[in-house]
């Protein structure tokens, strides 16, 4: 378990976020429908392929992190000075840190939920992300107000595994970077080919 000043936690998250926001709009704005429908290889995504995947997991954790502060705003579960993580929020968020640059990662394959459809409309896909992460950003300055590590939400995978929600908001920015760096990725194998 790891031990974190609440409002600094929040802060970086927030930090975090508005970064991935940006890098989206800056990174992928200018690009036609087709450069981001491109896969640099058939067993991989393509970069709104990567966004819509982020888009399946905001579908389902801001709706539910929203519920979670409202419900602490109701029940007067006030912020505490400090966090402390769980093993197993620190274990799922050190399962997708981003890998050190040069490095490779470990794999994960996709639930089948959180896998993009073949079907996508790439701009629609780019600035739906753009919209969840501004939304996630207001959701990180609300939860500032509340018990960030009394406030239990269910894991995507199972209802039956309940995180912290500041264990599930910092799962849920690491998971957005490392799959942000991967769109980054596909970009880059383009401008260079």
């Amino acid at each position: 378990m790891t031990q974190y000043s609440s409002q600094l936690l929040l802060w970086q998250l927030a930090d975090d976020v508005n970064t991935v926001r940006q890098t989206i709009d800056y990174e992928f704005g200018s690009l036609s429908a087709a450069e981001l429908l491109l896969r640099p290889d058939p067993a991989q995504w393509s970069i709104a392929e990567c966004l819509e995947h982020l888009n399946t997991y905001s579908r389902y954790y801001v709706p539910r992190i929203a519920l979670a502060i409202r419900d602490g705003e109701q029940r007067q579960r006030l912020a505490t000075p400090t966090f402390d993580s769980s093993w197993l929020g620190d274990y799922f968020v050190r399962m997708m840190e981003p890998p050190a640059e040069g490095k490779t990662g470990a794999r994960y394959k996709a639930a089948a939920k959180h896998r993009p459809a073949s079907n996508l409309n790439p701009e629609t896909v780019r600035l739906e992300c753009i919209q969840q992460q501004e939304h996630l950003w207001d959701l990180l300055q609300q939860a500032q107000h509340v018990d960030i590590g009394r406030l239990k939400i269910p894991i995507s995978l199972t209802r039956w595994i309940r995180l912290s929600l500041g264990d599930v908001l910092r799962f849920v920015v690491v998971h957005e970077q490392r799959h942000l760096l991967q769109a980054q990725r596909v970009l880059h194998t383009f401008q260079v080919s």
